[in-house]
């Protein structure tokens, strides 16, 4: 299943982003949408979902409009403060609870607020976020709170030993918390590939193992990690790991971790092949084995999602760009049930009629 396709973003022309959204606005109205929109006030993205108490609770990113320029850097991404969202089951729509964290609140950001998520323990509601520090390299913050809807105050700097994008926690059955992160090209991941940061962008050759997602588990405290970081590999049908070309397999951005009857499902973003993907371990550290493909690609150059068990059905909360009629950078938030079959392969869904 390996293709040609570069590591790296391309380098010549349009970006890989101005590309995308050409074709997207000029499909956008055509598309039939299968899922609703469940906020239509503003701009939502990245929902990570959660229940809390009974209730279901959405962290996404807040999207706004943006003078910068639209590039693989995703520099025209410039959220600045997170909205936690609860969902009304009645109407299927989300109510906005209001500012829960903005930028300037926090002492060691400096911009780009971007996919967050959040945990509970003993009474603590907890928001995980990546921000541009003062340097413009990403980390991943960490901000407390009485109630599941905020307002959250921040730790003064950075959980110490992060660094990328797209914090995910997963809770195990024991009550350990992990915390998944990473993200390619605007996400640095790439810059990464020793313990410090490195300005000159680094991937592997052809044929090598892709670049992979971090984990490590949470301390007792919920704000630093107990461990050292660890590397989350996928791996394909033969037990070899996914290789840095085939980007329809290989990590790209914004894991998530479920747990399905004693199996653990670790899904991400194929990134520039526009798809979420999954694979499936027996521990939260993998490594993970490649099963197939759960969200086919969505309008807009982003997909990112999460998946929540409620009252004993499974949902898949995404974003699209459909509200905005394809712009890449205004995306809004969507969920569809998802099912695992008989022998716990998730079925595919498709976000559009005939996608």
């Amino acid at each position: 299943m390996q293709n040609t396709a570069q590591a790296a973003p391309p380098s010549n022309g349009l970006s890989d982003a101005e590309l995308k959204q050409l074709k997207d606005l000029q499909r956008a109205n055509s598309l039939i949408q299968n899922h609703n929109v469940l906020v239509d006030h503003m701009y939502t993205a990245d929902p990570s979902a959660h229940v809390f108490n009974g209730k279901v609770y959405i962290y996404p990113s807040h999207d706004i409009e943006s003078k910068n320029e639209i590039n693989d850097n995703g520099d025209h991404f410039a959220m600045r403060d997170y909205h936690v969202f609860s969902l009304d089951e009645s109407s299927g729509k989300a109510i906005d609870h209001g500012v829960a964290l903005c930028v300037d609140d926090v002492k060691w950001a400096s911009k780009q607020m971007w996919a967050p998520d959040a945990a509970h323990k003993l009474g603590q509601y907890y928001l995980y976020f990546p921000a541009r520090d003062q340097q413009g390299i990403f980390r991943i913050g960490v901000a407390k709170s009485d109630s599941p809807t905020g307002p959250f105050k921040a730790e003064d700097d950075y959980i110490q030993g992060t660094f990328s994008i797209d914090p995910a926690v997963f809770e195990d059955d024991d009550s350990s918390h992990y915390l998944y992160f990473g993200g390619l090209w605007g996400g640095q991941l790439q810059n990464w590939q020793t313990s410090e940061f490195n300005e000159q962008s680094t991937y592997p050759k052809n044929g090598e193992p892709a670049i992979p997602a971090r984990v490590a588990k949470l301390s007792e405290d919920m704000i630093s990690l107990s461990e050292d970081v660890k590397e989350v590999v996928v791996l394909d049908e033969s037990g070899s790991p996914i290789t840095v070309c085939d980007n329809n397999r290989r990590f790209f951005e914004g894991p998530w971790v479920h747990k399905h009857n004693g199996i653990y499902y670790f899904s991400y973003s194929t990134g520039d092949t526009h798809k979420i993907v999954y694979a499936t371990g027996d521990n939260p550290y993998g490594p993970f084995t490649y099963q197939g493909v759960i969200l086919n690609p969505v309008l807009g150059w982003t997909t990112h999602h999460s998946i929540v068990k409620h009252n004993g059905d499974w949902f898949l909360f995404y974003h699209d760009s459909t509200l905005s009629g394809g712009q890449t950078h205004l995306r809004s938030m969507k969920m569809a049930k998802l099912e695992h079959d008989s022998n716990g392969k998730i079925q595919t869904i498709s976000p559009y009629e005939h996608a």
